[in-house]
């Protein structure tokens, strides 16, 4: 009998995407509570800039990359980082963390349609079918709040999600179309968080320009940090490692776990109710992660 030896990095990068990027929709939601939400994409991502010069300028590593690879850090720093991040940030000023991780975890959906339309992925029953059934499980987990969808404040909030995911998904397909082998993953990231650092300052300071720091909390300041240490170095490296690893599809199912940890979270710290349909919906989402897994031919 023939037995595959596990990937253990690609099963820890993995672990690291669902739990890491699960937990930052709570830590969005905090710091956004006192801190302009452009603000907060700012000084996130340029705390994990400075982090990642640190650690590249010790190691020797910090190095120009030509023009033509620039540009794809740039581009892949405006579509996953200034555009998904960056507006997952703001649409959390004005609905849940719980319904923003609901809203990403469509992105799926979105990559599989562009992945199929592009020539990238092949159409597939199972793939279908697997990703249907991790929708209508997140569908599940909302579904006594659909009805907050009709309050404008919501409205805006999915408006903007919706070209946070666009953004996102956009970029994910890139990725995987576009395929580039790098020397150094934190290097790339390095440059992609420093460009995404300057162009939302500049939309901070548009938008939110007036704000006083002294109204800034400090729970909003530690959320901020974590998110920039966690949620942007180790997120993305790991997200980035996953990817070369695996189909866009099954990269981006992990958004399914995002929003079951996100859920969790509620619960654990406040207090949320934890109800059938969420048990429900854990057992649809885990099927349909099977599923779409199950695609890829060994």
């Amino acid at each position: 009998m023939i037995s595959k030896k596990l990937d253990v990095k690609l099963a820890l990068a993995m672990l690291g995407v669902a739990v890491i990027w699960g937990t930052t929709y709570l830590g969005i939601r905090i710091a956004v509570h006192s801190i302009p939400p452009w603000f907060v994409t700012a000084i996130r991502q340029s705390c994990a800039s400075l982090i990642l010069l640190v650690y590249l300028l010790k190691r020797g590593e910090l190095v120009w990359i030509s023009w033509p690879h620039a540009r794809r850090q740039m581009l892949l720093s405006l579509l996953m980082i200034v555009v998904a991040n960056g507006l997952t940030t703001l649409a959390e000023k004005n609905i849940s963390s719980g319904l923003a991780s609901l809203l990403n975890s469509l992105s799926p959906l979105c990559v599989f349609i562009g992945s199929v339309a592009i020539g990238i992925q092949k159409p597939s029953i199972k793939g279908i079918v697997g990703v249907m059934l991790g929708l209508l499980g997140v569908g599940f987990i909302f579904r006594d709040g659909l009805q907050d969808f009709l309050d404008p404040e919501y409205r805006q909030g999915i408006m903007i999600m919706g070209l946070a995911v666009t953004g996102w998904s956009v970029g994910t397909i890139y990725i995987k179309k576009h395929t580039h082998k790098t020397p150094n993953i934190f290097l790339d990231l390095f440059y992609q968080f420093v460009f995404s650092a300057v162009v939302q300052l500049m939309l901070a300071f548009i938008f939110s320009g007036d704000t006083d720091v002294k109204t800034w909390e400090m729970p909003s300041m530690a959320a901020v940090l974590y998110l920039g240490v966690f949620g942007s170095v180790l997120g993305f490296f790991c997200y980035h490692y996953v990817l070369k690893r695996v189909t866009a599809i099954q990269a981006s199912i992990l958004s399914y776990f995002n929003t079951i940890i996100a859920i969790f979270l509620g619960w654990l710290i406040l207090s949320e109710q934890i109800t059938i349909d969420l048990l429900f919906a854990t057992v649809l989402i885990i099927a349909g992660v099977f599923i779409t897994n199950y695609t890829k031919k060994y």
